[in-house]
């Protein structure tokens, strides 16, 4: 049998910049090497973990010369858990990446003519800005390298985190995470702690077995905190008992729930949620809007840029007192509610129905009384008997999810050919796609880069769209 050549090792490699998903770049005989966690202006020893015809993907052994352009990571998980890849970067770096990232995609996927691009959007915090965590309970967390290669034999490894990048059956215990603020991290230790004393099963996703499955910590800018711990069984003792625990240990909790999902994915959005302490959801305000937000909402997980955001968008949008707004992916009206005091109608369409409740409810709560909102998929509400019945939209706002609309929705926006269309959207790869099939009606008049989730690649773009 013939042996595989081993992969080369690549020394001197001068790290020149930041290309797809987040990883850095270099050059190498003609074909581009993929490096993460790595800087531009790093000069490294890259070892080859993968080698293909038009390009390489490896990772550092060995540097020569760090860039200027690196910091210290805060996180002593930083490099092993998925979430902050870019910890390692100062922000203004990552700022620029953003920004080239967008202009990039509008460049090369979209094809079309488009202004400068205002400058990106910083946030206000770059730690502890989200809202909402998901942690998973494993019986067999993931050992890092140190302990493996200590020979020690370890006896404790069940563990709260997160999945490892690219292994769904492992979970890294986080012992900080800096992604959300007090009390989510004491909260998730101590109902670790309080498992372990107990001797509650950790859930393994291989067997299919265990107690406890996962963890949901939700925070809201008024203070109110909601926790849903999921279970994969129903032990009404050992369950009342965590519960009983958990609520007497931190008063903050508003909300505290807990479902049973005995399935084999840790979705819950088919499950039933139970309440045991407490009310069924928290609230959100910004700009005296307030918002209701239940275990299975979707909602913003940086409230504080999300407000920035949302300003963009009404900046963009400029909507008169008579005219009509169709607002297509509304979720839970929170574009819709911003948009209602300065327009004549809005329409709101969404395909999830629980979110569609949520944004009726929240108009109510904000005395709003010229929004409605309908639930379908998007491409079968958009229909000509819509437009007809609910009236020509003078602007429509579209905040799709990554994979972007549905070239039915783009089509048939071609064909009612509102005054304007502001597209926000968290993948500008799909966003320039999508405004690119709109390029023969649509000129793109602004486009702006919001920075949502610091320290990662993910990015916002807004742009605004007038009719040719």
């Amino acid at each position: 049998m013939r042996k595989k050549k081993p992969l080369p090792l690549l020394e001197k490699i001068s790290i020149t910049g930041i290309a797809a998903e987040g990883k850095a770049v270099a050059r190498h005989d003609d074909r581009v090497v993929f490096v993460p966690f790595a800087a531009p202006g790093d000069i490294v020893d890259v070892q080859v973990t993968k080698k293909r015809r038009n390009f390489l993907e490896g990772s550092i052994v060995r540097f020569h010369e760090k860039s200027a352009h690196r910091i210290e990571p805060l996180c002593e998980h930083f490099g092993i858990c998925g979430g902050c890849k870019w910890q390692h970067l100062s922000y203004e770096i990552q700022l620029e990446a953003k920004q080239q990232q967008v202009t990039d995609h509008f460049r090369r996927i979209g094809k079309f003519d488009f202004p400068a691009p205002e400058p990106v959007l910083k946030a206000p915090a770059t730690e502890f800005y989200r809202n909402k965590l998901e942690f998973t309970f494993t019986s067999r967390r993931w050992l890092t390298g140190e302990e493996v290669s200590s020979g020690e034999t370890f006896n404790d490894i069940s563990a709260v985190g997160f999945h490892v990048p690219g292994r769904f059956d492992k979970v890294l215990g986080i012992k900080k995470c800096w992604l959300q603020p007090d009390p989510s991290n004491a909260i998730r230790q101590a109902i670790r702690d309080y498992a372990v004393d107990r001797n509650l099963g950790f859930f393994d996703l291989v067997r299919q077995e265990g107690f406890l499955r996962t963890l949901v910590i939700r925070t809201s800018s008024t203070g109110e905190v909601m926790v849903i711990v999921v279970f994969f069984r129903e032990e009404r003792e050992e369950i009342e008992r965590l519960l009983e625990f958990t609520a007497g240990s931190f008063p903050a909790i508003t909300s505290l729930m807990y479902v049973i999902n005995p399935k084999a994915n840790d979705t819950i959005s088919d499950l039933d949620v139970h309440l045991y302490n407490g009310r069924d959801h928290i609230t959100e305000e910004m700009e005296g809007l307030k918002f209701r937000v239940g275990p299975k909402s979707f909602y913003q997980t940086n409230p504080a840029q999300a407000l920035e955001l949302y300003r963009i968008i009404r900046e963009y949008a400029l909507p008169r007192k008579r005219e009509t707004v169709y607002d297509l992916y509304t979720g839970t009206g929170t574009i819709a509610a911003f948009l209602a005091g300065q327009c004549g109608v809005v329409r709101g369409l969404e395909y999830m129905e629980d979110a569609v409740e949520d944004a009726r409810l929240n108009a109510a709560m904000n005395n709003i009384d010229n929004a409605t909102f309908h639930a379908g998929d998007i491409k079968e509400l958009l229909t000509p008997s819509f437009t007809e019945r609910y009236g020509q939209p003078d602007t429509v706002i579209a905040d799709p999810p990554r994979s972007g609309m549905h070239g039915d929705v783009v089509g048939r926006l071609a064909e009612i050919l509102p005054q304007k269309i502001v597209y926000v959207s968290c993948n500008s790869a799909t966003q320039a796609r999508d405004i690119g099939l709109l390029d023969h009606a649509y000129r793109v008049e602004r486009v702006r880069a919001v920075d949502m989730f610091p320290h990662t690649h993910h990015v916002e773009s807004v742009a605004l769209l007038t009719r040719r």
